[in-house]
């Protein structure tokens, strides 16, 4: 439905200098939303999915261990969006401190990792979610590294644009301070009252579109938005753990979820915008059930042929199960959560090398640090750098 402009257009300054901000309309929309059969199928169907992605909790033998992993994926994916040059692998060898000094781009990722596992301890502690709690996570995603000098854990005090080199030329202007903390206060009414009179989904795709638009922080917004889509379906009881992540979608969508972002502030078709959402919902949850499903195998078919080694096998398959919850270890790591001999390790190592189950990354005779090759491909999948033009 084109419900027409969503807010106010501003004009600021003077000359050459004025410029347009966006003032958003309040939440929800008006007139109401319209659930034709396509879009309430979605809903039924991305609903379903997410049972799916939400039971998988109870399957895994160590869920801990995919959502280990799944954040770390997401912060790297939510990362790339932004234009960050940062993939899984290097993270972890980062965690492991086997990566050498941190980059720009490292740091940012671990960053926001911290930052979710923040959110999420918080949550758990009975805080709500809230304005006070985004600030909060703000302040651990910008702590250190690129955007530590953009008022970490606080709401702009200044104008900011998208896209461009000053507003005037900007993709996009968020509203004016004065009207950003007006806005700001309805959005946090909204996201604890109004909501709630929607599905879970719906209320994630209204909020985190709404965020977007009234962008309060000077820098992170992207990466807070989408961490708050989480943050809100485990707050609300849909999810126990946080499997659903939605970046990778919208990495391979990047243009038309920018485009959609646009399209509901100027022309108010907030159903186009949920059907891509819940879409990318539906697409989310299915990868990460197939995901787990792989896993399992390549955990199951790895561990059978341990049964190959003999009097080795029950030191191999403690290795194995730690290189489960580490797919880059280094010796002295696996001889002391293992508590078996550093020749013992270093033996089962060499074995699975030779097996094509490991590599070795580092190329040094001492300190070195071996990955888990299949897994790690797996985990890496949709976490490449794409090159420059594409």
């Amino acid at each position: 439905m084109n419900r027409g402009i969503q807010g106010e257009l501003v004009k600021q300054g003077r000359g050459s200098a004025a410029f347009f901000s966006f003032c958003p309309l309040p939440l929800p929309p008006a007139p109401d939303l319209e659930f034709d059969a396509r879009l309430k199928r979605t809903l039924s169907l991305a609903d379903q999915m997410l049972g799916r992605l939400d039971g998988l909790s109870s399957v895994l033998p160590h869920p801990d261990l995919l959502i280990h992993f799944y954040v770390r994926k997401e912060a790297v994916l939510s990362s790339q969006i932004e234009g960050t040059q940062s993939t899984l692998s290097e993270l972890l060898l980062f965690e492991l401190d086997a990566g050498g000094a941190a980059n720009d781009d490292v740091q940012e990722v671990s960053n926001y990792v911290a930052a979710m596992r923040h959110g999420i301890s918080r949550l758990k502690e009975g805080f709500p979610l809230s304005g006070r709690l985004l600030r909060e996570m703000h302040g651990i995603l910008l702590r250190i590294g690129r955007g530590s000098d953009r008022t970490p854990g606080e709401f702009r005090v200044s104008q900011n644009w998208i896209g461009g080199t000053r507003p005037g030329d900007a993709l996009y202007v968020p509203p004016p301070v004065g009207e950003m903390q007006a806005a700001l206060a309805r959005f946090e009414d909204f996201m604890n009252e109004g909501s709630k009179d929607f599905p879970v989904l719906v209320q994630c795709a209204l909020l985190h579109l709404q965020f977007e638009t009234i962008h309060p922080f000077l820098d992170g917004n992207g990466r807070l938005g989408r961490l708050l889509m989480t943050l809100l379906l485990m707050e609300r009881g849909v999810l126990i753990q946080p499997l659903l992540y939605l970046s990778l979608y919208l990495k391979q969508n990047k243009p038309r979820y920018y485009e959609l972002l646009q399209k509901v502030r100027m022309e108010g078709d907030w159903e186009e915008w949920l059907l891509f959402f819940l879409e990318g919902v539906i697409a989310t949850s299915e990868r990460a059930v197939s995901l787990a499903k792989q896993i399992l195998e390549l955990f199951r078919r790895d561990e059978a042929t341990l049964k190959e080694m003999g009097s080795r096998r029950g030191s191999a398959l403690a290795v194995m199960r730690v290189l489960q919850q580490s797919p880059y270890v280094s010796t002295g790591q696996v001889a002391e959560r293992t508590e078996l001999s550093f020749n013992t390790v270093a033996s089962v190592l060499d074995s699975f090398e030779r097996a094509g189950l490991l590599i070795e990354v580092t190329g040094k005779e001492r300190g070195r640090v071996y990955g888990y090759q299949e897994y790690l491909a797996m985990l890496d999948e949709g976490t490449e750098i794409e090159p420059p033009g594409t």
